[in-house]
């Protein structure tokens, strides 16, 4: 399937191609940048099934789009869609798909060219699984078997997270729920420790974990960064931050490394957290204290954590936020700095921008955009993609 507004968009950035070895040529700056905020999203393409955008690999000019069913395809710099998946888990890998669950994570190694590696996050019936997987050097829009990192239990079919990012430290970040069911009945979310607040608190699920995943310690396929908060005792040492419900999309800011969060929410609200670098170690987002700013088990105390940045109610219509990402490309000049998100329920398309001085701008996009969205994401190139659950692919542009 080939899309002509898919071509004419790569063409303004036109790089060399993924040898899974030496390393790409590097990505040109877009050539005709365009004025204007007006936004639209322009279909580009169909996969199978829901669908997530992620980054590609560092001055990779493919797409690589991951279907919830089991598979990650590619549209190539000629704005094809393979017809081959880069990777299929649908068989072999005791993939539980469906609902909430399925393949819902890729993250690609920093230094990708020269190690072929990249992780991803799926759900068995009862695990939630990392898994470091290796491009096939012979064939680079393939890979090979993947192995098992990190396999948590899980007691639910919801509330998976599954949204990974490498941060610019190197280290791997990893969005986990708190396992499902409703009202986080094990209290994970604000478990340090297993069996902790309840007698089945897990302490990996409803938090952001960071791993390193290139110094294994001695019986593990990773390693624990030494400042992780309780690296040294107090929690699980791969805890990065702490109380979240299911933290879908999230993204950190490529310029600032603000976190971005959008955090599903439970009965009432849909929350939009903005972490910034500096407040990140050990940060607590509070549920299942709270759900947003609201109290939902008490005693709820809010000293110490991190209050949502943005919040909107079910009854208005909003059911399961997406959070997006900062705008960072160059096509469009104006719209850089903003973070897009929107609601698989309620759909249209929002915006917001953190200021020097702490306070958030916020504002509702107009335009027609497509329902039930699934993620919004970057490329290499910092430009922004839709996808829905249906399986289409859209770029978000800018204009006048």
């Amino acid at each position: 399937m080939r899309s002509g507004a898919l071509v004419a968009a790569l063409a303004l950035v036109a790089c060399g191609g993924n040898d899974g070895g030496g390393g790409p040529t590097p990505l040109p700056k877009c050539a005709t940048p365009v004025s204007g905020q007006a936004m639209t999203a322009r279909k580009i393409g169909q996969v199978s099934g829901a669908a997530l955008v992620v980054a590609s690999p560092k001055e990779d000019a493919r797409i690589f789009v991951v279907e919830q069913q089991g598979r990650i395809r590619i549209i190539d710099e000629n704005g094809m869609l393979l017809e081959q998946p880069f990777l299929d888990i649908s068989d072999g890998y005791e993939l539980a798909a469906g609902g909430e669950q399925g393949l819902l994570g890729l993250a690609f190694h920093p230094d990708y060219f020269k190690n072929g590696l990249f992780f991803i996050f799926y759900t068995t019936a009862n695990a939630n699984v990392l898994a470091r997987c290796q491009v096939n050097p012979v064939m680079p829009n393939t890979s090979m078997a993947c192995t098992t990192v990190l396999s948590i239990p899980d007691f639910a079919s919801n509330h998976n997270g599954g949204m990974l990012e490498f941060g610019s430290d190197g280290y791997l970040y990893i969005g986990t729920g708190d396992g499902g069911s409703g009202g986080d009945p094990h209290q994970n979310g604000q478990s340090l420790m297993d069996a902790q607040l309840t007698p089945d608190s897990i302490a990996l699920l409803g938090k952001v974990l960071r791993l390193d995943v290139d110094h294994k310690a001695t019986g593990m396929e990773y390693g624990i960064p030494s400042d992780n908060p309780f690296a040294n005792g107090g929690g699980a040492p791969e805890i990065w931050m702490y109380g979240v419900r299911n933290p879908w999309r999230w993204s950190f800011d490529k310029k600032t490394g603000d976190m971005w969060i959008g955090d599903v929410g439970q009965d009432l609200i849909e929350e939009l957290d903005v972490i910034p670098k500096s407040k990140q170690k050990g940060a607590n987002l509070g549920w299942s204290m709270y759900e947003a700013s609201s109290c939902f088990r008490a005693p709820c105390i809010a000293d110490n954590k991190i209050m949502p940045v943005d919040e909107h109610l079910h009854s208005e219509g909003w059911s399961a936020i997406i959070g997006g990402e900062v705008y960072r490309g160059t096509c469009y000049p104006d719209i850089v700095g903003w973070h897009y998100y929107s609601d698989n329920g309620k759909g249209g398309l929002y915006r917001a921008r953190l200021n020097s001085d702490g306070t958030v701008d916020k504002e509702t996009v107009p335009g027609s955009f497509p329902g039930g969205i699934s993620s919004i994401h970057a490329d290499a190139r910092g430009e922004l993609y839709i996808t829905d659950v249906g399986g289409n692919v859209y770029h978000l542009e800018a204009g006048a």
